[in-house]
């Protein structure tokens, strides 16, 4: 009984032995992180393929169909029997067979004991393998303004932003990060063939780069396109009435050619299917939507009928539509300015025209109307008519650009004060409202900013810094405090007191008279010592500025949205970070002289009459600067192009400056000069941002023309101020 109970267990032991690989002696059958574990059951040998290819001591000497994809047998054994003498840097027992590739370098590990020991094995050409210390890397080479990612673009799972052993990136386009194994196990699935960037789809690039960083990619197709039969279902078509109640007599599957018992599939997702008279539908329709889909379609399953249905929508499916577009636009990897990359969103804006009434100077409530409209499109073209006693500010109207920027100048400021925002001028945070909650309007609001920018509004300039990180998180990772909380608020005079407590007895009367409001924080837990201030005090603000305002930051950010706003922003938030949280920026008369490119004549005589008319003219804007001139750089722009103030966009057609000659020049007879500057005065065309100078003898009587034409220009228009 004795000898036979010894046989058991050496047969047991046998069977375990020939089921672990025989170069790192473990068992598992993983074949994305270890290759398929090949057993060759005459040999009772069994290896993984990527321990083979990772091997010092063995080469592919045979045929594909020869031994072990072509690792002789004999030479796996003598392999075997090499790194038998050799220790592993890792686990410290025998059998290592993977070294380092640098000749001076004699670490030595199983493959398995590689990964965990951060080791690079690179599965192409010679098979190298690298330790830690002499392993590839990669760089970041990505913009400072670029927002890094926060998740695994494969599992999605979240991800610190760090380049490292265990965290890549795509070389091509940068914003896609993945955890290693993740991109690992997605290069067993896809194979050679598909093996590519979740994110922009470059192949050549990022299969080389994976290679090179240790991803093993197999050399077949795709494990879905092996499998059998993996699309039949596809050559099926739905049968079956889904209907609560089938009136049918032959049965639910049963479907005629026509009339009421004909089976109708769902138009929009085809796996549900009715008869026409289960479903009480008339005899000739033809489309029909299910359940399902008439939720995600409103109820109305509009998307089967005409998109000029026109069917109302809710407000949250209407945020959904596409039309309200945050397609991100390609635009170069670098840029320097805003007025750039808001003018790659502005090809979207099309030729049509949406007119926008203002009864008064209820500014914000026209607009709220209408981006709440079923119809409305945000690449329309907004047409400006003011009403009631606006009206008589504006007569005639024949410069319509002027209407514009007075109404988003005014949309501006009327949404700084709005109840979506608290806070000091200028310095703003979001504010939690219930109603604006209930009416959705932190959506609303964003959308009405990201089409100020791209329709050419002036800049936001009312952001607090704690606002844009908290949107944009810019500057990154940076914890905010009780400082960026809006001041003289009853939960932020209890945060100062507890931050500012200066001993441990002072801390927990601040925290006892605050216990309510740490409760709504879970922020209750016991406190010891001094020390455990700092992290109470991040909690609390982390709570109010972020936790409790996850719902209007998420609306919030879906409204900016819009014509492909948010993204860009996200993409450079350092770049946009003036334009969202500094006021406009004070006009110079090198900023105003930089903004018009000078058109001179091509006739000699009248270029030698232009030419001290731009001395004049640079003269004048320092004068309007320094405010020996009674009319104000601000002014001059006004004049020029119809802005109060430059917007974001900048200003378009680019503003150009060309020359009013004396209509008398034209008679060719002696004349004095100072009589050619009588009459004279200063054209502008807002519409095409022309400015036409006075040609004029004197410096004092072109500051007399431009400072007569301007103020008469000035007294008849409003400037907002």
């Amino acid at each position: 009984m004795e000898k036979k109970k010894v046989r058991l267990q050496d047969t047991s032991s046998s069977s375990f032995q020939e089921d672990c690989c025989a170069l790192c002696r473990l068992s598992e059958d993983d074949p994305a992180m270890f290759g398929e574990k090949i057993t060759v059951k005459e040999h009772k040998l069994s290896v993984h393929y990527l321990c083979l290819l990772t091997s010092c001591g063995v080469y592919q000497r045979g045929k594909e169909d020869e031994g072990v994809f072509g690792f002789l047998v004999d030479d796996i054994k003598q392999e075997i029997r090499r790194s038998a003498r050799l220790t592993c840097h890792s686990c410290k027992k025998k059998g290592a067979c993977v070294g380092c590739n640098v000749r001076s370098c004699r670490k030595m590990v199983h493959f398995p004991c590689g990964k965990k020991e951060k080791f690079i094995s690179q599965f192409t050409e010679l098979y190298a393998s690298y330790c830690p210390d002499h392993s590839p890397t990669q760089s970041l080479c990505v913009s400072p303004d670029v927002s890094l990612p926060q998740s695994c673009s494969i599992c999605l799972d979240s991800i610190e932003p760090v380049l490292s052993y265990s965290v890549l990136k795509c070389p091509s386009c940068h914003g896609s990060w993945f955890h290693r194994d993740c991109v690992q196990r997605q290069a067993h699935s896809a194979g050679l063939f598909f093996f590519k960037c979740t994110l922009c789809n470059n192949k050549e690039n990022f299969q080389e780069e994976m290679l090179r960083m240790g991803i093993y990619i197999p050399e077949r197709d795709a494990s879905w396109e092996l499998e059998a039969n993996a699309y039949s279902e596809l050559l099926e078509v739905y049968k079956r009435c889904d209907a609560p109640t089938c009136l049918c007599h032959s049965g639910r599957t049963h479907t005629a050619k026509t009339g009421w018992f004909e089976l109708i599939r769902c138009s929009l997702c085809g796996s549900r299917g009715t008869h026409r008279k289960c479903s009480r539908l008339k005899l000739d329709t033809k489309n029909w939507a299910c359940t399902d889909c008439k939720q995600a379609t409103d109820g109305k399953a509009s998307l089967v009928a005409s998109p000029q249905g026109g069917h109302r929508r809710s407000l949250l499916s209407k945020r959904l539509q596409s039309s309200v577009g945050s397609k991100r636009h390609s635009l170069p990897v670098r840029a320097g300015f805003p007025e750039e990359l808001l003018q790659a969103l502005a090809p979207q804006l099309s030729g049509h025209t949406v007119v926008v009434e203002v009864c008064g100077d209820q500014v914000l409530s026209a607009c709220l109307d209408l981006v709440r409209r079923t119809d409305f499109d945000p690449t329309h073209t907004l047409s400006v008519r003011f009403m009631d006693q606006l009206q008589t500010m504006f007569p005639g109207r024949p410069q319509a650009g002027d209407t514009k920027q007075h109404f988003l100048k005014l949309l501006m400021q009327q949404i700084q004060d709005s109840v979506v925002f608290e806070g000091p001028e200028g310095s703003k945070n979001l504010a939690l409202d219930s109603q604006a909650l209930r009416d959705d309007m932190y959506f609303d609001v964003g959308c009405l900013l990201a089409l100020s920018l791209v329709h050419g509004g002036p800049p936001v300039g009312f952001f607090s810094p704690a606002l844009y990180q908290c949107l944009f998180n810019f500057p990154p990772n940076r914890p905010l405090t009780f400082t960026h909380m809006t001041p003289s608020t009853h939960f932020t005079q209890q945060v100062s007191r507890i931050a500012e407590a200066r001993s441990l007895a002072e801390l927990k009367q601040a925290m006892e008279a605050s216990r309510e409001y740490l409760e709504l924080a879970g922020c209750t837990r016991p406190i010891s010592s001094l020390t455990d201030r700092d992290s109470l005090v991040e909690d609390l603000v982390s709570f109010m500025m972020i936790t409790r305002m996850q719902l209007p930051l998420q609306r919030f950010r879906e409204g900016l949205g819009t014509l492909g706003v948010f993204n860009q922003v996200q993409l450079f938030p350092s770049v946009f970070c003036r334009v969202f949280c500094e006021s406009a920026v004070r006009l110079t008369a090198q900023s105003v002289g930089q903004l018009f490119t000078i058109s001179f004549s091509h006739q000699e005589e009248r270029l030698s009459r232009e030419t001290p008319v731009v001395t004049f003219w640079r003269h004048f804007l320092l004068e309007s600067e320094v405010g020996r001139s009674s009319i104000s750089l601000q002014d001059l722009l006004h004049f020029a192009t119809g802005a109060e103030e430059l917007p974001s966009i900048g200003l378009h057609p680019p503003p150009y400056i060309s020359f009013l000659h004396p209509a008398v020049e034209e008679k060719r007879r002696p004349i004095r000069q100072e009589q050619t500057d009588k009459g004279l005065f200063p054209q502008s065309e807002p519409g095409s941002n022309h400015l036409l100078l006075p040609v004029t003898s004197s410096y004092q009587a072109f500051k007399g023309s431009m400072e007569q034409a301007i103020s008469h220009h000035v007294h008849l228009l409003p400037t907002g101020n």
